[in-house]
């Protein structure tokens, strides 16, 4: 009988991951006897800790699946006022997901990000396709690095704005919605989430 391992994109070990959660004592003190981000995501979700599986989430996917995750989110609380940059913005992330290879197309996410005033999840989805690799100084320039944790951090803040966009009293359901799709992007679906009514 072949045992398939569960949240395969979560099997990451979770010890390198908690100084980036930012947790509270108690929430630390739940994950002590997690090894793994996706024993840690079903721990902080059995205790309605969203907040925190969320931002779990955001830095123990792979960073492709991270970005592409919060476009999802994004595109599951519609703003009829979004801006055409913030819409851009979320295009230039999908596009760099679909080939997350192609520097130009990297860079092209960080270009549509900073056309917005990075007040959306679109921007910060972006931002996190940026942050992924490569440089960040301009092309031609030496090499800088972007820091690991910094595509997590901009997909957590993603989330998170996805969460609370026009009616923030839907957080708690919306965060169960996008952490029913991240564990589908973790076990290699596409992580579509319907679209919210009205």
């Amino acid at each position: 009988m072949t045992v398939t391992n569960p949240l395969p994109k979560l099997a990451t070990p979770l010890a390198p991951l908690l100084p980036r959660l930012e947790l509270e004592p108690a929430a630390a003190a739940l994950l002590a006897s997690a090894q793994t981000a996706a024993q840690a995501l079903a721990l902080l979700q059995a205790k309605g800790l969203l907040n925190e599986a969320a931002r779990l989430c955001a830095h123990a996917l792979p960073k492709r699946e991270a970005v592409w995750w919060a476009c999802m989110c994004a595109a599951a609380v519609p703003d009829p006022g979004l801006s055409a940059a913030d819409g851009n913005a979320r295009l230039a992330a999908e596009a760099w997901v679909r080939k997350p290879a192609d520097d130009g197309l990297r860079r092209a996410a960080w270009s549509a990000a900073e056309k917005t005033e990075f007040r959306s999840p679109e921007a910060w989805a972006a931002t996190g396709a940026f942050w992924s690799g490569g440089s960040m100084a301009p092309a031609g320039q030496p090499v800088v690095p972007p820091g690991d944790h910094l595509t997590g951090l901009a997909v957590s803040g993603a989330i998170v704005l996805a969460s609370v966009r026009g009616r923030p009293e839907r957080s708690p359901a919306r965060l169960g919605r996008f952490l029913e799709a991240a564990v589908d992007i973790a076990n290699g679906g596409a992580g579509r989430i319907p679209l919210e009514e009205s």
